[in-house]
């Protein structure tokens, strides 16, 4: 099994036409993603082939013609479509979140990145009272290696296996996913390291806890905020199945700012040492580069500590 994304969903694409829409959807269906459509409101009623290379797994591999609808409304009647992808520009992502979650789709995907803080707020909040789940914004998306891919997660550095992963970081959820490629994955899940995204660690780690195809749970966190100790609360009263987790930032230099919007630091809160002793009082294993955490991983597995 697989949390929030499996062979059944059915994806469309908000921005498909566009550069980054367009290169991405092609990269999904080559990993087996059904892709049903594009929406973009001025191409309405046209079709867009796609040239599909084959993957390192054999999917993919032959051209794809894809319908464009009007709206998410219009997509989700004609074709059944339960997750939607957002790749348009930061001023019109409120917006599209907004009309997906009105259309009643159960995940949407912002890929999006320079979202003003209070749009995310919005729209957000907007979603979650709708029913919909946000993933994202600012986020790689998520795959469920050999069933589906809704993002830019690269699909072939993965394969199907028993390890959930949960990251705030794309390029770390790219390195664990190859350091463990060997094992495999369940699902992955890139959650945006913007302060406000719809998907928490915490929302993760209850979806893994409940699928009983996901063994082990890895834990990508970085410093700012208190994201993570809320999830090391969590672990610590909810979930039985063991954790690993790594935290970005052990070398921050003090008095710096950080490249990511949540990398917030005051004092020594939401430092990474204060993350990892807190994740550490939980339960959880927490390594201080990735290539140790991968090793943690592997014992654990092994039933080596």
């Amino acid at each position: 099994m697989a949390i929030f994304l499996t062979e059944e969903s059915k994806v469309l694409v908000q921005g498909m036409t566009g550069g980054e829409g367009m290169k991405h959807t092609r990269r999904m269906l080559a990993a087996g993603t059904n892709v049903v459509g594009g929406v973009n409101p001025r191409k309405a009623g046209r079709t867009v082939d796609f040239d599909v290379p084959q993957s390192l797994d054999g999917l993919g591999g032959a051209p794809t013609a894809v319908p464009v609808f009007g709206s998410v409304a219009s997509g989700m009647e004609a074709t059944g479509a339960d997750v939607t992808v957002v790749f348009v520009p930061p001023a019109f992502a409120k917006a599209a979140v907004t009309e997906a979650a009105d259309a009643g789709i159960g995940l949407a995907v912002v890929i999006t990145e320079g979202i003003p803080v209070h749009d995310s707020v919005a729209f957000t909040s907007y979603a979650e009272a709708r029913g919909t789940r946000v993933i994202g914004p600012n986020c790689p998306g998520l795959i469920s290696p050999g069933r589906s891919n809704a993002g830019i997660i690269p699909a072939d550095i993965a394969k199907p296996g028993r390890i959930g992963l949960v990251s705030k970081s794309g390029t770390l959820t790219y390195q664990l996913m190859y350091e463990l490629r060997d094992t495999g994955f369940s699902t992955c899940v890139g959650i945006g390291g913007d302060p406000v995204v719809g998907t928490t660690h915490i929302d993760c780690l209850a979806a893994f806890e409940e699928d009983p195809d996901t063994e082990l749970v890895v834990l990508i966190g970085e410093i700012g905020g208190d994201a993570e100790e809320r999830a090391a609360a969590h672990i610590r009263d909810h979930v039985t199945k063991p954790v690993v987790g790594y935290i970005a930032g052990f070398t921050a230099p003090e008095g710096k700012t950080m490249g990511h919007a949540g990398a917030i630091v005051s004092g020594s809160s939401g430092t990474a040492q204060a993350k990892k002793q807190a994740l550490e009082a939980a339960g959880v294993r927490v390594g201080r580069t990735p290539t140790e955490t991968a090793r943690l991983v592997r014992a654990v597995l092994d039933g080596g500590v």
